[in-house]
Formats: structure tokens, C-alpha cells, sequence
């Protein structure tokens, strides 16, 4: 069987983390295509709050995930990347669960220990909008509990306090 193309796998990753979040509980809403950061709004019932979040896939082997220089900037308390990585049909896939404020700081991190290093040939590397992330300790492996906390501490938006 072919792996399904990048596009096709991307869709399979937002589905998936939509279904996720609903059986933890959440509301889960897939955003239209043209919503530039956001994939899913997720909110918890009666809460009067969501988070925003965006979905990164990769399939198989595979454990680096492409990003690029704008996540290095990109940090919001109620945004948060799941990082899915697909495996063979039929299996569940590996979902990692990271604050935009972590990414931004490792994307950043990375990039620059990167560019600091040198070519096989020795050369100077050549910087580079390009970026990666990746969760080789899985430090973030079905970390949802990192969304919650975005519903237990702030107060829920009512008419009285947007005022």
C-alpha cells in the first residue's frame, strides 16, 4: 500500500487530533483552509474559552517535523502545536501536545546550534528560513493534559468582565 500524499496526510493528522480531543472531552472544530495558524479551535463545554491549535504531520519512520522561521516568533498562551506522526493503517498515531511558547524557544534554539555547525566539507552552513522539531525524548507524547491547564486558570470571557 503507498503512503498517502502531503496533503492527504495533513487532513488524516487534523482529523485525527479532532477526534482525540473529543473523546478527552473537548468540542473540537476544524477551521477553514484559509485560516492562516490554526487548523482547530478547541474549547471545553461551557467554558466560554478555546485554544487554537495547529497540527503538524509526518508519516512513518519519520521523526522530524518541518516548520519554518515565523514559529521562532510565534508565541500565545492559548496556542498550542500537536505534533502527529502516522504509522501503518489501522494503527493510532503518536500525538505530541507542545505550547507555542516551547516551540518557539526550541525552533529558535535549534536552528541557531544548527547554523553554528559546519558542512560535511567544512563550509560555513548558509542560514536558512527553514526549521525542524523534534521529540526524540517524547517529553511531549499525549502531553493533553498541557490544554487543560488553559481552561483551569483563567476566568471564562462573560459580558460582565469583556466590558
Amino acid at each position: 500500500m503507498t503512503e498517502p500524499t502531503h496533503g492527504l496526510s495533513g487532513g488524516a493528522g487534523e482529523y485525527y487530533v479532532c477526534a482525540e480531543l473529543s473523546t478527552r472531552g473537548f468540542i473540537a472544530a476544524l477551521t477553514l483552509k484559509n485560516t492562516e495558524g490554526v487548523d482547530i479551535l478547541a474549547s471545553r463545554p461551557n467554558s466560554g474559552r478555546a485554544v487554537t491549535i495547529q497540527v503538524k504531520t509526518i508519516q512513518g519512520a519519520n521523526r522530524k517535523w518541518v516548520m519554518n522561521m515565523k514559529h521562532e516568533k510565534i508565541v500565545q498562551s492559548d496556542l498550542f502545536y500537536v505534533f502527529v506522526r502516522l504509522g501503518d493503517v489501522g494503527r493510532r498515531p503518536d500525538f505530541h501536545v507542545v505550547p507555542s511558547s516551547e516551540i518557539a524557544a526550541y525552533v529558535a534554539r535549534n536552528h541557531r546550534e544548527w547554523l553554528s555547525g559546519t558542512k560535511k566539507n567544512g563550509a560555513a552552513r548558509k542560514d536558512t528560513p527553514m526549521r525542524s522539531f523534534s521529540d526524540l525524548e517524547n517529553d511531549y507524547l499525549e502531553r493533553w493534559e498541557l490544554l487543560q491547564g488553559s481552561f483551569s486558570n483563567a476566568t471564562p470571557a462573560t459580558p460582565s468582565n469583556l466590558l
